[in-house]
């Protein structure tokens, strides 16, 4: 018995060390992309919103600051829409939909600080252009994803053909 749990440990160890260059190459490959996704992002932005580097000194911790907020609050928000359930009672239906206002209204709080704090930084022209840029930008990611995924092909092997069912080479 005791052997039986020794070769199983033994081989879940091997097994693990095997898979973990994988994962790590995965994290690896997904921090890369993400770090490419990030710095597109900070030059666009920089390029559309005209931010000097003084003013870019001053708004890229304030910016960040922001995203992060804004980030988690669309998290929670994202997280209340996926627990509703047509199972749900009434109360817990209209408990939830509380839920997702205020955290709607944290968010547009959150978005006129941010803006009064953005205006100390950069001007309201500029702070429209975020806005603006904001929106191109996700758009432009967006595009650029599904070229890629096109190109790519089934199960992101490039050059591989996507054939229809029902149909042969």
């Amino acid at each position: 018995m005791h052997t039986s749990l020794f070769s199983r440990l033994g081989l879940a160890l091997v097994l693990l060390l095997i898979a973990l260059p994988n994962l790590r190459a995965q994290n690896t490959r997904s921090a890369d992309i993400e770090a490419r996704i990030e710095n597109a992002r900070i030059a666009y932005i920089t390029r559309e919103v005209a931010l000097t580097p003084e003013q870019g000194q001053r708004f890229w911790p304030l910016y960040n600051e922001y995203s992060t907020k804004r980030r988690d609050l669309r998290h929670t928000h994202d997280e209340l829409r996926r627990s509703a359930t047509p199972t749900m009672t009434d109360d817990q239906a209209r408990d939830n939909l509380k839920q997702i206002i205020a955290v709607s209204k944290n968010e547009l709080n959150m978005t006129e600080d941010y803006f009064a704090k953005f205006q100390k930084v950069i001007s309201a022209r500029q702070v429209a252009q975020l806005y603006k840029a904001e929106r191109e930008f996700g758009r432009v990611m967006m595009r650029e994803m599904k070229t890629e995924r096109q190109a790519s092909g089934p199960r992101g092997r490039p050059g591989r053909p996507v054939i229809a069912p029902g149909t042969s080479n």
